[in-house]
C-alpha cells in the first residue's frame, strides 16, 4: 500500500509551492548584501519572505530576525531577556529540549513550572513564583511538540506583565495548524521554525514585541540590521515565506483534522490506549497515545512495516526506549515509554488518519495476544 506520513510535528512535507519558489531562488543565487542586480534580487526575496512570516503571526515585519532554526531563535530570545535585566528564569516543565538546555546552560537560577495530569501549566504556582525577588524570563510554549496541549499563553502573560517580566513563547508547533497572534499572545518574544509549516528545515526565526530589545546570538557581520551574523540562506528564507503564506492560507483545513483526530483517537481508545491529554485543548492535528506494555520503537517497528510514519513522541528523542518528557511532567510514569505520537498535516487525509487508527488497533491486539501466549507458556 502506498506509504502514509503522519509525523508533520517532526517535519512537514515540503509543499509544492516552497519547492519551486526555493528551485528559483537557487538558479539565481546573489549575495543579498551585494548592492548588483542578482543581490537585489536575492534581498527583495529575503524582504518577502520577512513580510509573510511577519503576517503568519500578526507581526511587524521589522520585528523578524531569521535564523538557522528553532533552536538558534529560542536561545537568542533568551540571551536577550538576560541581557535586558532578568536575572532568574521560569521555565516549563514540558518545553523543548532546546528552551530547556538553553535556560540551564545560562547560568542563573532556573525554576521549573509545573504542568497538570493533562499537560496544562500551573497558573497558579507561576503567579506565586513570579511574587519572589528577581525579574523573571518565562518560556512557556504556545503548544506542546509531543501532545499538542495548548497553553494559556494569555493568561500567563498577564501575570508576567505585571511582575515586570519578560515571555518568550516557542509557537513553532501552534503556527500553521492554529491562529497565532503576537498581539493577543502579548509576548515579548516568538519563535518559528520554517519545517513546521511545509518549509525547508534549518531556516527559523525570531519575532520582538515592538520596543523589545533582541541581542545578537551569532557576531560578525552587520546581517539582519546587526541581529544574526551571516550571509542569509535566501532559497531557504523565499521557501520559509511562502510556507507560512501557505499555512495561513490553509488553516481551515488544519481545522478539519481534529475530527479525523477524534475517530482515530475513538478507535485506538476502544482498543486499549491511553490518550495523552485527552481533556486539554489540543492542536487538531496532533494525537498523544500511550500504552503500558509495548514500547514506543516497537511501536513505531510494527507501524513503519505496515507503510505508517509515526514518532515516539518528540522527534529529538525518537528511537530511544526513554520515558517521555510530557508523559513524565504530568505523573503518568507507567506510560512513560509506551508512547506514540500521531500528527498530520497539509497533505494528510481523513482516510490516512483511519488508516493508521485500524493497523495499530490490529498490530496491538496481536501484541496483546502474543504476551498472553508467553504468560501461559510459563504458567
Amino acid at each position: 500500500m502506498t506509504p502514509v506520513y503522519l509525523d508533520y510535528n517532526a517535519s512537514a512535507l515540503v509543499r509544492p509551492e516552497v519547492q519551486d519558489v526555493m528551485a528559483r531562488a537557487l538558479a539565481d543565487n546573489g549575495n543579498p548584501s551585494a548592492v548588483h542586480a542578482a543581490g537585489r534580487r536575492a534581498r527583495a526575496r529575503v524582504e518577502t519572505a520577512r513580510a509573510q512570516v511577519a503576517d503568519l503571526v500578526g507581526a511587524d515585519p521589522t520585528a523578524v530576525v531569521f535564523s538557522s532554526g528553532g533552536t538558534e531563535s529560542n536561545a537568542q530570545a533568551i540571551l536577550s531577556a538576560l541581557a535586558a535585566g532578568c536575572e532568574r528564569l521560569i521555565v516549563g516543565a514540558t518545553e523543548h529540549p532546546c528552551v530547556a538546555e538553553a535556560a540551564a546552560a545560562s547560568g542563573r537560577p532556573v525554576e521549573v513550572l509545573p504542568v497538570d495530569a493533562n499537560g496544562v501549566v500551573d497558573l497558579a504556582w507561576l503567579k506565586e513564583a513570579l511574587s519572589r525577588p528577581g525579574r523573571a524570563v518565562v518560556a512557556i510554549h504556545h503548544a506542546n511538540n509531543e501532545s499538542g496541549v495548548i497553553q494559556p499563553i494569555a493568561e500567563a502573560a498577564r501575570m508576567v506583565r505585571a511582575a515586570g517580566g519578560w515571555l518568550h513563547v516557542d509557537a513553532i508547533q501552534s503556527a500553521g495548524k492554529i491562529a497565532v497572534d503576537m498581539q493577543t499572545l502579548d509576548a515579548d518574544t516568538l519563535t518559528l521554525s520554517a519545517h513546521k509549516l511545509g518549509g525547508p528545515q534549518g531556516v527559523g526565526a525570531l519575532i520582538s514585541r515592538e520596543g523589545v530589545p533582541v541581542v545578537r546570538a551569532l557576531h560578525g557581520a552587520g546581517q539582519e540590521r546587526g541581529l544574526r551574523a551571516g550571509t542569509e540562506n535566501v532559497p531557504g528564507i523565499a521557501g520559509f515565506g511562502v510556507a507560512a503564506d501557505c499555512a495561513a492560507r490553509d488553516l481551515p483545513h488544519a481545522a478539519a483534522h481534529q475530527a479525523w483526530r477524534d475517530a482515530a483517537q475513538a478507535r485506538v481508545k476502544a482498543a486499549g490506549a491511553t490518550i495523552i491529554g485527552e481533556a486539554a485543548e489540543r492542536l487538531p492535528n496532533t494525537l498523544f497515545m500511550a500504552v503500558p506494555d509495548w514500547e514506543s520503537p516497537q511501536q513505531l517497528i510494527s507501524m513503519d512495516l505496515m507503510g505508517l510514519m509515526v514518532s515516539a513522541g518528540s522527534a529529538c528523542s525518537s528511537g530511544k526506549t526513554k520515558a517521555s518528557k510530557a508523559i513524565s511532567a504530568m505523573g503518568l510514569h507507567d506510560l512513560g515509554t509506551g508512547g506514540v505520537r500521531v500528527s498530520g498535516g497539509w497533505g494528510t487525509t481523513q482516510d490516512d488518519w483511519s488508516r493508521f487508527a485500524d493497523a495499530w488497533a490490529a498490530a496491538y491486539a496481536k501484541h496483546r495476544a502474543r504476551i498472553a501466549l508467553r504468560q501461559r507458556e510459563v504458567a
